[in-house]
């Protein structure tokens, strides 16, 4: 499905379960008798944390003095060696106390167990082959195979678990050349969001001399005739500063094959506007190139045309002025179709027409009651993905919007991909759910004819589980959905048991039905996994995000807070038995809930968090979230960020949940130093004796490209730390996913 919002997330904070998160090493042997909650008194004596350097650091920002004494801990932790020691210190300290956690190794084997399933991409067409990529289970990196023919045999194109001894170098971003002869694919290095693009002869299998480098949040897309590609890259940065410097000056440049890239052509770039973000794709036909610019996350882009069959190639603007959202969905000659939010929070689909860029956009498909979510031109009809209270729905119109019927999903979730191009019927898309891995599905947009293209076998019994979507009060009296999973037996007997809350609620984006076997190894525990789809996502259109955002920002709290009273008033756990999970802006969400209501919850998980709200606009991507959170350089804005900034609202004298803060020395999209700040932070603080514990991933990132054993090495550490403070029982499981008797 053609859309900006791939670009626009890698700008913003990764939201779901990357492969899922970050991963420290270790070897402690667990016993294998089930987990309890500690009787009164035991593993509660003070920590013995390391020492942390203080600096006598305070300044004045709008007549406020603001502390900041672990400013030193922002250095990079490869250049400096102070924070460098800082880290080993605090990763041997965590090391020690999750080692004695009895059943993380059993939760380690079961991780594993349920990882051991074949994952499969959605195909990508090329001329007559078919691309995608495949995992065969415990695989670090997946592999990308081509199929000559959809029922072709698969042929092994390039095996990014050879990159590197520690699996952590990653095959990112790739796409092949309109008639299949060629791929260009990127590689990410130890989790950064810096790229490497490399280029292959899928013929001879052979990689060819092209090297693109400093390449970032970047799409590419291959001219018409296959001899060349445009991407969008940064300036190269200064020694040392490629982790942390501010990402400015993107371009974006046209690379033909055979050439070194310092003869490739610059084809657009705005110097009087050094924050845009430029990307470009070309239409199907070859004959336009597309670039969507954007200065942060928010999705308000300016659309520049170029005619690629005019030997000027002169550059035109179809929209101006960031106001609205514009996804290129399809063209056909001139004519452009595109889902915009103009006129439509929950979105529409217009037309435009590129050789006479002063017309208005002519609506094809009006707004709806569900939110529009994307949109793809297959064959010569539509699909149009929209988002019923959290779940997809497909619908399938003409090219006029005239509708044809629903597309026939295989049930309640998350549906991805739809990808094509006018003329050719033939589509994939991915399915999954909450105890429903990834299945693909190749579906006609003439005939409606659907088959599955790859399902997973499953190493557990579905039917085990329940799964509900409620709604809940917040505090100002807004309904928010919530999805619930647990074990059927604990539906039937009402038993109130350790509950994990999920929440994001930023950047418009929506979180969905999606599978991942760390959460199933907790559920197959008896632990219940809550999702609440919390304002400022994605869910139901610009109005839910606004309402999260900006002055509103409060109101994600108070979701976030309201759900988790409500699962304890309504029995679906009990106090003292509630944690709460989130990453990236979803650790910032659990930072300030955390500080407003340690009362509420036994433990937290902040992971890769934003949580220094006066900073974060002053290294490589967090420019871009001003969109969400604010200017902390403007008064107004300033002093709602720090009404709930995590790391400067630590209540001192205030009992807190245990916490394990998780982070990446390699995350350049959130840079470690949030984390170190804030877990310095909590160390210092008086709040209890309950552990407050950093755990710091060395070769890894934000999360996209993790190798699968350091996500299975995280989680096990991760949820053997809320099982043993929730009160969860970890018992051995058998292979089909039956929970042995407790000892």
């Amino acid at each position: 499905m053609k859309s900006g919002r791939a670009l626009l997330a890698g700008m913003a904070l990764l939201a779901t379960l990357p492969g899922e998160p970050s991963a420290f090493a270790r070897s402690a042997d667990m016993s294998p008798s089930p987990l309890s909650l500690a009787s009164p008194g035991q593993d509660m004596r003070p920590m013995d944390y390391p020492d942390t350097r203080r600096l006598d650091l305070v300044e004045d920002r709008f007549g406020e003095a603001i502390a900041d004494p672990y400013r030193w801990l922002e250095n990079d932790v490869r250049t400096d060696k102070a924070v460098e020691a800082w880290v080993e210190a605090e990763n041997a300290v965590t090391q020690r106390y999750l080692a004695g956690l009895p059943g993380r190794d059993i939760l380690k084997q079961r991780m594993r167990a349920l990882y051991d399933y074949e994952r499969y991409s959605t195909p990508r067409k090329a001329g007559s082959r078919y691309f995608y990529a495949h995992n065969g289970g415990l695989q670090n990196q997946s592999p990308l195979y081509v199929r000559e023919g959809v029922h072709g045999k698969a042929r092994l194109l390039v095996d990014p678990n050879g990159f590197s001894k520690d699996g952590a170098t990653a095959l990112a971003e790739w796409e092949p050349s309109p008639d299949g002869r060629y791929i260009v694919y990127a590689v990410q290095e130890g989790g950064s969001d810096w790229r490497t693009l490399y280029v292959l002869d899928v013929d001879t299998g052979a990689r060819l001399n092209d090297r693109i480098e400093w390449v970032k949040f970047s799409r590419l897309s291959w001219d018409g005739e296959g001899k060349g590609f445009f991407y969008s890259r940064f300036p190269e940065p200064e020694q040392g500063a490629a982790f942390q410097s501010l990402n400015s000056d993107s371009t974006v440049w046209y690379h033909r094959l055979g050439t070194d890239q310092a003869e490739d052509r610059l084809i657009y770039e705005t110097p009087r506007h050094p924050s845009w973000n430029h990307s470009a794709e070309v239409t199907d036909d070859g004959d336009w190139l597309v670039i969507t610019s954007s200065e942060g996350t928010d999705p308000r882009y300016e659309i520049t045309v170029v005619n690629l069959t005019d030997p000027a190639r002169k550059a035109r603007k179809l929209i101006r002025g960031m106001k609205n959202e514009w996804r290129l969905i399809g063209s056909i000659g001139s004519r452009m179709w595109f889902v915009t939010d103009k006129g439509a929070p929950r979105s529409r689909l217009v037309t435009l027409d590129a050789a006479y860029p002063n017309r208005a956009p002519v609506e094809i498909v009006p707004e709806r009651a569900d939110a529009l979510a994307g949109a793809s031109m297959v064959g010569k009809r539509i699909i149009l993905a929209y988002m019923h209270n959290a779940q997809s729905v497909a619908v399938l119109v003409e090219m006029d919007g005239r509708p044809v019927g629903d597309v026939p999903l295989p049930g309640l979730g998350t549906a991805a991909g739809f990808g094509g191009k006018a003329g050719d019927p033939e589509t994939f898309f991915h399915f999954s759910g909450f105890t429903t891995p990834g299945t693909i599905y190749r579906y006609d947009t003439d005939s409606g004819a659907i088959e599955e293209f790859a399902r997973p076998r499953l190493a557990f019994n579905p039917d085990e589980y329940e799964e509900e979507q409620l709604f809940y009060a917040s505090k100002d009296g807004t309904k928010v959905p919530m999805f619930i999973v647990r074990k059927k037996t604990l539906a039937v007997t009402r038993t109130p048991a350790p509950t994990l809350l999920y929440g994001y609620g930023g950047f418009n984006i929506a979180i969905t039905p999606g599978f991942s076997p760390t959460r199933l190894a907790w559920l197959e525990q008896g632990g219940v996994l809550a999702i609440a789809n919390l304002r400022g996502g994605g869910e139901f259109g610009k109005q839910w995000h606004d309402a999260g955002r900006l002055a509103n920002k409060q109101n994600v709290f108070d979701d976030f807070i309201a759900a988790g009273e409500y699962l304890i008033d309504n029995g679906y756990t009990g106090k003292g038995q509630l944690a709460i999970e989130g990453r990236s802006n979803g650790g910032l969400l659990v930072g300030a809930v955390v500080n407003q209501r340690p009362d509420l919850f036994a433990a937290a998980l902040p992971a890769v968090g934003v949580m220094d709200m006066l900073r974060f606009d002053q290294f490589t991507a967090g420019r871009y979230w001003v969109d969400d959170y604010g200017y902390p350089d403007r008064e107004e804005d300033f002093h709602i960020l720090r009404g709930y900034s995590p790391y400067h609202n630590i209540r001192d004298g205030v009992d807190y949940p245990a916490i394990l803060v998780t982070t990446a020395d390699t995350d350049d999209r959130v840079v470690p130093g949030h984390s170190f700040k804030y877990a310095a932070a909590l160390q210092a603080a008086q709040i209890g004796p309950r552990p407050h514990l950093i755990r710091i991933e060395t070769r890894a990132g934000h999360g996209s490209g993790k190798p699968t054993d350091k996500v299975i090495e995280e989680y096990a550490d991760s949820y053997a730390f809320l099982a043993r403070w929730t009160g969860l029982n970890i018992a051995p499981v058998t292979q089909d996913g039956a929970q042995q008797a407790a000892q």
